[in-house]
């Protein structure tokens, strides 16, 4: 599979919102994920970066997701999101904007980089 297949296959399945799937199908076991927040902001391994997901859900309401992209150079590739949320203990809703950068190897995301 051509990183612009997996490229598009991930925003696909973002663009569902059915974002378990797209790890599901495209994210190596061994993933490496940086978010820029946080007080670990370095999660190894599809269990971590799965875990993170289940937090980022417990504690956000995600009201829409728009999701543009993807842009492919060579064994990378950038997908933007916007995300209107609404932060669950503080009751603060908020618009988020981010920019991923993904790496493939062997047919399998095996890097993400969130930039806000």
């Amino acid at each position: 599979m051509s990183v612009s297949e997996i490229a598009q296959g991930l925003v696909d399945l973002c663009k569902a919102g059915k974002f378990e799937d797209a790890m599901n199908q495209y994210y190596s076991d061994d993933i490496v994920s940086t978010e820029p927040m946080g007080d670990d902001p370095i999660s190894k391994g599809i269990a971590a970066v799965k875990a993170k997901g289940e937090w980022w859900y417990t504690n956000f309401e995600v009201h829409s997701v728009v999701v543009t992209g993807p842009w492919v150079n060579g064994d990378q590739f950038v997908v933007g999101f916007e995300l209107d949320v609404t932060n669950r203990p503080s009751g603060k809703r908020q618009t988020m904007k981010e920019a991923a950068v993904y790496t493939v190897s062997d047919d399998k995301i095996v890097d993400e980089k969130f930039f806000m």
